[in-house]
């Protein structure tokens, strides 16, 4: 990625997070969903990240990885994908706070 892409990329996901309201607050997904949930990060995502989502066509998605990012920060990146990658938008399929339980699980590992 060139340097002026990488600088738009922050901008985007800068301008994306200032103007969503934080999902932290919201409602915890049901056990349920939350199983759910867990099967689209290690199928849908997993194809991308890796199975065990160490790493493929994307980057790691491992706590170590993460562990610099927010929360709030991966949430907007799971629901706006990033332009001019492969990561695609998952906004039509999740709500905010299931974004925000997708992100915060990755932070703390299955």
């Amino acid at each position: 990625m060139t340097g002026q892409a990488n600088s738009l990329l922050r901008w985007s996901l800068g301008l994306a997070l200032a103007v969503t309201p934080p999902v932290l607050s919201a409602e915890a997904p049901s056990a349920e969903r939350r199983q759910e949930l867990t099967g689209l990060l290690l199928h849908d995502c997993g194809s991308c990240h890796g199975l065990t989502l160490q790493g493929g066509l994307g980057p790691p998605l491992t706590p170590d990885r993460l562990q610099d990012k927010p929360a709030d920060f991966l949430a907007v990146t799971i629901l706006y994908g990033r332009p001019g990658t492969p990561m695609p938008p998952w906004r039509p399929f999740l709500t905010d706070a299931e974004a925000q339980w997708l992100a915060q699980t990755l932070k703390e590992g299955l």
